[in-house]
């Protein structure tokens, strides 16, 4: 299969490298049973930024995170993290990853399930130094009275702090978010995503967030990266230009409210086969 190049709206290149970048994709192709799922795509997250992908359903977003991650290595096209590759990135600890399902282990309590990534990594470290660990990162993630609480006895919300811890425990560059709070309420969610962007702005950690909610992006992120369909590829890009620090009253701000009707043009575009034009 031919993969032809693609450019942004405009002619423009999705995303232009800069030296500060700490995760760099060119010419990301990927191929998958004989489909298309990923073409060509490029990016550039700078260092301590936080990043937005959005787009239709089946538009690639989970691949590329994946491809970032190096769970999914590419057909055509490479990635670096800080001038690694994905695979030897994890290897150094420097990615930790967040998906929509906690995944914990239910006869753990939660400082053992946020120590038990670092534990795997690290085994030089003793139980005693593991479980302070783990609770450091309850504690930034506002669960420090819960540690001896097991997963049966946490909620939805609570459950997903103690991913975030885990990730977080190992002390990675890059944080990789895959709609992590897809399954929750609307209120938890607004308050996981304002507890989310205080851990940012505290830890100064690169983040990579799927999501499918235009306010949500809006709300967390410095840039947004929307994809298209058929195949899947990065037709526009928008930076947000809302001053940090933000809470949920920046909903309120007419920037904002601007910025949300720009980025749901985007997105309708988005969705027609061949993208933005």
């Amino acid at each position: 299969m031919r993969i032809e190049p693609i450019r942004a709206a405009g002619g423009r290149p999705a995303h232009i490298r800069h030296d500060d970048d700490l995760i760099s994709a060119k010419g990301v192709s990927v191929v998958m049973a004989k489909q298309l799922v990923l073409q060509n795509i490029d990016l550039a997250i700078p260092k301590g930024s936080f990043v937005s992908l959005i787009g239709p359903s089946g538009c690639g977003k989970s691949t590329l995170l994946k491809v970032l991650a190096g769970l999914v290595h590419p057909t055509s096209g490479g990635v670096s993290i800080a001038g690694l590759s994905p695979v030897e990135a994890a290897r150094k600890r420097m990615i930790g990853l967040v998906f929509q399902d906690a995944n914990l282990l239910p006869w753990k309590n939660a400082v053992d399930n946020a120590s038990m990534l670092l534990g795997i990594a690290d085994k030089s470290l003793s139980r005693a130094e593991l479980r302070a660990r783990g609770q450091e990162m309850l504690e930034l993630v506002g669960l420090g009275d819960s540690a001896h609480k097991r997963p049966n006895e946490l909620s939805g919300g609570m459950r997903q702090r103690v991913a975030i811890a885990r990730a977080l425990a190992l002390d990675p560059a890059v944080l990789l978010m895959d709609e992590p709070f897809g399954a929750l309420d609307a209120i938890t969610r607004d308050q996981m995503g304002q507890s989310l962007l205080e851990i940012w702005q505290r830890t100064g950690k690169t983040i990579v967030l799927v999501t499918h909610s235009i306010d949500e992006a809006i709300h967390l992120s410095r840039h947004v990266h929307v994809l298209g369909i058929k195949p899947g590829r990065i037709t526009e890009s928008l930076d947000i230009g809302l001053p940090y620090p933000r809470d949920l009253s920046v909903t309120e701000d007419p920037e904002f409210v601007r910025l949300v009707v720009q980025l749901r043009t985007m997105l309708r575009a988005s969705h027609q086969p061949g993208g933005a034009s």
